[in-house]
């Protein structure tokens, strides 16, 4: 099934006339993972790299996880599946510019739901950013991503986390209880689940 899915996925062609760059799919998943990290989609460096999480981004995600590359893309162990598992382009100029698209909306109600039921049951979920949140938590979650991830013992077993973007520099330093509180807790709940 593992198997036959990644392959269902990697053929997935739902929104190509929606990506300018093209569709690649690219997700990672096993059996085993025990621990999965939803995050929003891949950007162009990865998009270009064909590895999630290939970015600055990925080395803050790690660096916050307490993982280090072998761990973080062994299948085995960590399933990253984004909201849209395809790049979804930047935002043209004309329409505002400065980053990329949203993810898109086809991927996570045709393909989530046939990763989740694959995976172990008790694993450790990881809802990177709003968009993610907003999917998963939906009526529960604060009205605010800072709201919801400050309450992140509230969502227990899954640990809410802003996106690892660049800017998430001045959110952390207006915000030292993410650092001083949240980190070590999703520090050793990582370890735990592996």
């Amino acid at each position: 099934m593992s198997d036959q899915l990644h392959q269902d996925i990697s053929a997935c062609r739902l929104c190509s006339e929606h990506l300018l760059n093209g569709p690649r799919p690219i997700v990672q998943f096993a059996r085993s993972s025990s621990i999965l990290i939803i995050g929003q989609a891949p950007g162009s460096k990865v998009h270009a790299s064909g590895v999630p999480w290939d970015d600055d981004s990925g080395d803050r995600l790690r660096d916050w996880l307490g993982l280090e590359k072998p761990d973080f893309y062994d299948p085995n162990k960590v399933a990253l599946i984004p909201m849209g598992f395809c790049y979804p382009g930047k935002v043209p100029k004309e329409e505002g510019g400065g980053g990329d698209r949203p993810p898109r909306p086809e991927c996570a109600p045709k393909w989530h739901d046939l990763v989740l039921e694959i995976l172990p049951k008790d694993r450790l979920t990881l809802l990177v950013g709003s968009y993610a949140q907003s999917y998963y938590l939906a009526q529960s979650k604060k009205r605010t991503m800072t709201q919801t991830v400050q309450h992140f013992a509230d969502y227990a077993p899954i640990i809410p986390l802003p996106h690892p973007a660049w800017r998430v520099r001045m959110w952390m330093d207006k915000n030292p209880w993410f650092a001083d509180e949240l980190l070590p807790v999703l520090r050793e709940r990582v370890a735990g689940a592996l």
